[in-house]
């Protein structure tokens, strides 16, 4: 059975814990007088900062992740013609006043608990010390990477480091970018011990993985300066340094000293084929799929044998159970699974073997001719996107309302469905793998808006790879990554290069939008969006620029999201520069 590896009873510590309110008219911290004190508090309240990741996933169109899926230039926004969130977070537009504002919340949660248990590990005496520098770099580490998805999402939003009781406001975003450094490198060079875990838990080489990817964005996005024009010129040139608040000074060379440790020591590996990585090669869909039928494939999270959890590709994910619920626990589901499936409406055998869902970010037309053209031969391709044409009895449309349909969609995230031993289907492949579901008719749940479980892995060991040949300028990493899909190597270091093997090897992993930004080709990647083949309610229509256009918007916004209001009459922060009325999304 699958293991619960991140929460067995986080829900429920969850609720015990001290955190601070975080109403839309509230943002201050608490912690409690007395909690926690023992180790198995610190248990419990490490359980909890981890269980934000859950949390956040019970409303995942307003996640981080979401928005940088849907704002690349390689999804569309896809959904239905009232689901105008979709398509507003596409087309970096607005829907509502508040149209983000539940992962705002969410995450600040994570990051109040964070802080109480770093505030009180040096006070809990029965602690070894092992345990304590564990638990302080895993809650640095989750602090961090909590910062680092609101700073990418909003820009400058408010550090929170201490609990005050009071109303943090907007500070310097040099400090703000400092201290998720901070967090991280202490994290991985003074806390977390050199020993790779697979029990769901960070450990040294993710703190690694994850200063370099918070490093690459900063220090390229923030290369020219902090000024609107600065975050939005095409003109590329990274940092090599940077101020942290502890007085010290963290430099280029300190963090590929980090990267090379990860690389050569962390005994993280990639997984010999490409396509074992995805869910649909899991043990119950395999052999039913036309295109890994009798190929010998085994997903590695096929779960067989106790050990069968460990992936050696995955560094950092998000679990999911089978202890989901509608009303109090839906976040304990992949709901980007549900979203990322195709849009619903249509008999199993229609998409099979890919489940149903909202229809969230089509692949976008232009994302597959550039691949096309750039490596026509990459495996990958194939391995990553559906062509809907190669499914035998698949039908455009399902729902009658699909905006922005292509007849492209991705592999990755998708919900995978699967056949019962008389030829039936089920919505995914979990409800046969993991057991009954509840009893319901056949044995299966067949709930496509629970039952999905499979994780999202936030950092792979492929990206680990790539950023050392880009932070190194060689072409180790990228000819490493490109051995693995049969491609041959190349020759010398580019980044052009570089860059083409990040967007094939990691498409749709949710690393596209802060790369194109970083990279500052954001607003001419956007453009190539435009004019693209679509269908709108069925019907065969062009990809069409709304307010102002892909570029115009990014121009304005420097990809940076709506603050929310609510926020901001709070006082806490300010609005972020193009957001006014011109940005209101009216609808396909």
């Amino acid at each position: 059975m699958k293991k619960l590896l991140y929460l067995l009873s986080a829900a429920t510590v969850s609720l015990t814990l001290a955190s601070c309110s975080l109403d839309a008219d509230d943002i201050t911290e608490a912690t409690g007088d007395k909690f926690p004190a023992s180790e198995e508090d610190a248990t419990a309240s490490l359980a909890a900062i981890y269980e934000n990741l859950n949390q956040v996933s019970a409303t995942p169109q307003a996640s981080f992740f979401y928005v940088s899926m849907l704002a690349s230039d390689d999804n569309l926004g896809g959904g239905g013609t009232n689901d105008k969130l979709m398509q507003a977070e596409d087309l970096l537009c607005n829907y509502n006043q508040n149209m983000t504002e539940q992962f705002w919340k969410d995450r600040y949660a994570g990051i109040s608990r964070a802080n109480g248990l770093i505030a009180a590990l040096p006070n809990i005496k029965t602690l070894s010390e092992s345990v304590r520098n564990t638990d302080m770099g895993e809650a640095l580490f989750l602090r961090a990477f909590y910062h680092y998805e609101l700073a990418s999402m909003y820009g400058n939003v408010p550090l929170m480091t201490e609990a005050t009781g009071k109303v943090i406001k907007q500070g310097d975003v040099k400090v703000l970018w400092g201290q998720i450094l901070q967090d991280l490198y202490d994290a991985a060079t003074k806390y977390l011990p050199a020993k790779r875990r697979n029990d769901g838990h960070v450990d040294k080489y993710t703190a690694e993985a994850m200063l370099g990817r918070a490093w690459l964005f900063y220090t390229g996005m923030y290369g020219n300066g902090t000024e609107l024009k600065d975050l939005t010129s095409t003109t590329y040139k990274p940092l090599e340094e940077v101020a942290l608040p502890n007085g010290t000074t963290l430099t280029k060379k300190m963090v590929c000293d980090c990267i090379d440790t990860c690389v050569t020591q962390s005994g993280y590996s990639l997984v010999p084929d490409y396509r074992n990585l995805w869910a649909y090669t899991n043990r119950c869909t395999v052999e039913d799929y036309s295109y890994t039928k009798g190929q010998g494939l085994k997903w590695v999270e096929n779960d067989e044998t106790a050990a069968s959890d460990n992936n050696p590709e995955s560094m950092f994910a998000i679990k999911f159970n089978k202890l989901s619920s509608w009303s109090t626990t839906i976040g304990y589901a992949n709901g980007y699974a549900l979203h990322f499936g195709i849009r619903g409406g249509q008999d199993y055998a229609n998409t099979f073997p890919f489940g149903q869902g909202w229809g969230a970010g089509p692949v976008a037309p232009n994302l597959v001719k550039e691949w096309q053209a750039d490596e026509p031969n990459d495996p990958r391709l194939e391995a990553s996107i559906q062509d809907v044409n190669k499914l035998p009895a698949y039908k455009k449309g399902g729902w009658s309302d699909f905006v922005q349909e292509t007849d492209y969609f991705e592999k990755k995230l998708a919900p995978v469905s699967a056949k019962t031993s008389d030829g039936k289907y089920v919505c995914c492949f979990e409800d046969i793998m993991y057991g009954d579901k509840g009893g319901l008719s056949g044995g299966y749940g067949n709930n496509m808006q629970l039952d999905n479980i499979h994780d999202l892995v936030l950092i792979r060991f492929a990206d680990v790879l790539l950023m050392q040949s880009e932070l190194e300028e060689n072409v180790s990493g990228i000819n490493t990554v490109r051995a693995r899909a049969g491609l041959a190597p190349i020759a010398a270091y580019s980044l052009k290069a570089l860059q083409n093997e990040r967007r094939h090897e990691l498409a749709f992993e949710g690393v596209r939008w802060n790369d194109i930004r970083r990279w500052h080709i954001a607003a001419a990647a956007l453009e190539a969006q435009n004019n693209q083949p679509i269908y709108y309610c069925g019907k065969a229509a062009k990809n069409t620029a709304h307010n102002g256009g892909y570029a115009a918007r990014y121009n304005a916004t420097a990809g940076f999201f709506k603050m929310p209001e609510n926020q901001v009459s709070l006082g806490s922060v300010e609005q972020n520069p193009g957001w006014d009325n011109s940005s209101e999304y009216q609808g396909w």
